[in-house]
């Protein structure tokens, strides 16, 4: 019992807590400063400010603010006033900057909040998200690269749009500026609407607007539901399998007590007639069969909850980081709840038996039989006597019959077990595939890679695309090299282009634009739907960019590099992260043929299957030395630490679940050989060896394992179903085939036998304990 309640408490506080913990910070702070549910970019040369403030009236809209002017997407280096000497001059994030009449108005739509510093008052300042910029160059400035004659501004606050409307917030003299400069101005509107829960919602509710003004004027918008995602996806991803284990452990737990007391009850009827006589009353009686519950219940309760709590910092602590707030903890109310009412489910549960208990007459408890029916089981005896099995196996088999409803317990638990190990096992599987698919295949995967020799002992990521350190390869010349290398089976190279992408997600990880020279259908990246790009033009789309800002198939997009601008028709959406959470890749010739460079500063290699890597590496390095490249192996991608997590839970509560189920089984069977002992004494006077008392009393349970394993797989692999669906949407992805579809025939043979496992698991100690009782000792027992 302690076990049952302990998972069913540890899930359940987990699952709830987090929930709870991480939804509230954004429900306060998006509340609290009226966010906008969208916010709409308008391309400036398409639309008039009169017309974006028409869309005011736009169908589903209840509240409007704006049009504010915007410029999206510019690129920018911290400026080498940073005192951090590592940091100067180094590549920031594209920032989309904004002005409005008060910035730091507490009225009115998606109110901005100062978390350092002040608002800026010069139009050479600017205040940024803390995540925008070195924190150890605050008061520095920050260079808006892209821009002829690269404008500075010094940042001079720290602040934030609860639904990243902007990153970036100037005075209207400073955006002039920004104008002045050559960035393109365009209009934000933000939106309140009737009806914006839902993706399907915030669809519709962006048609309304873009209907009411000229077509192909909305570039961008950004919704409330995808600055949610982007601060509480990882932790809300847990939560749909922490309530199917909490339901789990929930429900076992009320099985399990209601076998053990109903089982102290049915082993104790002379116990209780007993101390009937002495004078205990039926109340004092029901309490102490209840209480035979509630301790080992209380100290699962108590141990759940200070484990559910230990395990859900760290994922609580990512989030908090994400939304900028202080690190969250398990609200008091649900370390209260969930125990005071698992507490409660226990104690209603154990109470039926005991009440029955209670309220037995004296005088039938002291003279009640304990033997099975005479004819209950009798017909499921003579027909299991004709089977050509053992003697010893037909009497195990008809053994449930002469107890049903004991064994429709065992039945269930098992069941329960047999859910809780495939459900498990196909969520595992799934967890593994991810991973795989996302961190060992498409640019993770190559025998060897070529950097450029510059970059040799360089931490990866320490300069920007665009960032005149980053070091580059000449592709046409080492693509030519590495095949004329003997060994080489393939080659690609790729490399993050530094452009950026206008109606892409405004907060969350920057966007990126991979430039690719090569094949690179030897990678295993796989399409979720269209086809892969083959003309110049064409670019793909990670799903999860398509997912946030509605992109499909047939789209087009615009790209900007250094201030100029590339148009991009979407022919495909692929599952690949390639290492960022909104990408998109294009090959190396269309940006070319723009006028755009497109950057290529890694080759990825496969060899062939009996060629010597090193021997290789010897023989490539002088074919890339004077092309200043060099051969570096390819380590390990590495492991995705919320999936480890994730794996780690799923493997403790499919242990835990599946040990609660074998020790009912265990439980129930004890009970039914201690009631069967003198029979089993007759059995071993008649020449019974202990080899066949073991034989079947595992024979015993052996067919409700099977029955139960049969119904509890089907019923697993639905459960993993609806939970699967769930955990992709928090986290803002589609999952492709290869991770949905587990449960092979290879996979599912074994897990039908989940059942019988549980089940033989659960009989295996009351057998050795039969097998071993004497028979004098046996036939003596009433």
């Amino acid at each position: 019992m302690a076990l049952t309640t302990f998972t069913a408490v540890m899930s359940s506080i987990l699952s709830l807590g987090l929930l709870t913990a991480v939804q509230a910070p954004f429900e306060h702070a998006f509340n609290s400063r009226n966010g906008a549910h969208l916010a709409v970019q308008f391309d400036g040369s398409k639309v008039t400010a009169a017309q974006t403030t028409a869309t005011a009236h736009a169908a589903g809209v209840t509240e409007a603010a704006g049009p504010y002017p915007i410029s999206a997407a510019l690129d920018t280096t911290i400026g080498t006033d940073c005192p951090k000497t590592d940091w100067a001059g180094h590549d920031n994030h594209p920032i989309t900057v904004t002005t409005r009449p008060d910035l730091g108005s507490t009225s009115g739509m998606d109110q901005l909040v100062l978390t350092k510093g002040r608002w800026p008052t010069r139009p050479g300042e600017i205040a940024l998200p803390a995540n925008n910029y070195a924190d150890a160059c605050f008061g520095s400035s920050v260079v808006f690269s892209s821009l002829p004659g690269k404008p500075s501004f010094k940042v001079v606050g720290f602040a934030d749009s609860v639904t990243n409307s902007a990153t970036g917030f100037a005075t209207a003299d400073g955006f002039a500026r920004l104008t002045a400069a050559g960035a393109k101005t365009d209009e934000q509107m933000l939106y309140r609407f009737a009806k914006a829960g839902t993706d399907a919602d915030i669809a519709t509710d962006k048609q309304a607007v873009a209907a009411a003004v000229p077509a192909g004027a909305v570039e961008n918008g950004q919704s409330q539901l995808t600055a949610e995602q982007q601060a509480t996806g990882n932790a809300k991803a847990f939560v749909p399998f922490l309530i199917a284990f909490g339901i789990l452990g929930l429900v076992l737990s009320v099985l399990i007590i209601a076998i053990v007391v109903s089982g102290a009850v049915a082993s104790g009827i002379r116990r209780i007639g007993i101390l009937k006589s002495l004078g205990f009353t039926p109340s004092q009686v029901a309490r102490a069969y209840t209480a035979q519950a509630m301790i080992p219940a209380t100290l699962g309760v108590v141990l759940g909850t200070i484990i559910g709590n230990l395990l859900a910092g760290p994922i609580l602590n990512g989030a908090s980081k994400q939304l900028g707030a202080a690190n969250a903890t398990i609200p008091l109310w649900v370390s209260a709840v969930v125990p005071l009412g698992t507490l409660l489910i226990v104690a209603v549960t154990a109470s039926i038996p005991a009440l029955r208990a209670g309220r037995m007459p004296a005088v039938q408890a002291l003279v009640v039989g304990r033997a099975p029916k005479a004819k209950r089981g009798q017909t499921a005896q003579r027909l299991a006597s004709q089977l050509p099995l053992p003697r010893a196996m037909s009497l195990g088999l008809a053994q449930p019959f002469a107890k049903p409803a004991r064994a429709a317990l065992v039945g269930a638990a098992v069941l329960l077990g047999a859910v809780s190990v495939t459900f498990a096992v196909g969520l595992g599987t799934a967890f593994s595939r991810y991973q795989d698919t996302t961190m060992s295949s498409g640019f993770n995967v190559a025998s060897k890679l070529v950097i450029p020799t510059a970059d040799v002992g360089v931490q990866w990521g320490l300069y920007g695309p665009n960032d005149p350190r980053h070091a580059y390869l000449d592709a046409p010349k080492v693509a030519a090299a590495l095949a004329k290398v003997p060994g080489t089976k393939a080659t690609f190279g790729w490399g993050d282009s530094g452009a950026t992408m206008i109606g892409a997600p405004i907060g969350g990880e920057p966007p990126a634009v991979y430039t690719v020279s090569g094949d690179f259908s030897w990678t295993n990246m796989e399409l979720l739907s269209g086809r892969w790009y083959s003309a110049p033009g064409e670019v793909v789309v990670g799903d999860k960019l398509a997912s946030a800002v509605g992109i499909h198939v047939g789209d087009n997009f615009t790209v900007v590099q250094q201030n100029k601008q590339l148009s991009l028709k979407v022919v495909g959406i692929d599952f690949d992260t390639h290492g960022t959470d909104y990408s998109a890749m294009t090959d190396a010739a269309t940006f070319t043929a723009a006028g755009l460079t497109p950057h290529i500063d890694q080759f990825n290699v496969l060899l062939a299957s009996n060629v010597n890597g090193t021997d290789w590496s010897t023989s490539a390095a002088a074919a890339l030395t004077p092309l200043d490249a060099s051969v570096q192996s390819n380590s390990d991608g590495g492991k995705n630490l919320v999936v480890l997590i994730m794996d780690a839970l799923v493997a403790i509560f499919t242990l835990l679940l599946t040990a609660v189920a074998a020790l009912g089984v265990l439980s129930m069977v004890v009970q039914d050989t201690r009631e069967r002992v003198h029979g089993m004494g007759i059995f071993k006077a008649l020449g019974m060896t202990p080899k066949q008392t073991i034989v079947m009393v595992l024979t015993s349970v052996t067919l409700t394992g099977l029955i139960a394993g049969l119904i509890g797989v089907p019923l697993g692999v639905a459960l993993e179903k609806a939970t699967l669906s769930p955990m992709s949407h928090a986290i803002g992805r589609h999952l492709p085939p290869s991770v949905t579809h587990v449960y092979t025939p290879g996979l599912l043979l074994p897990l039908l036998a989940a059942g019988v496992v549980i089940a033989l698991l659960g009989a295996l100690l009351p057998a050795g304990w039969a097998a071993r009782s004497r028979t004098a000792t046996a036939l003596r027992t009433e």
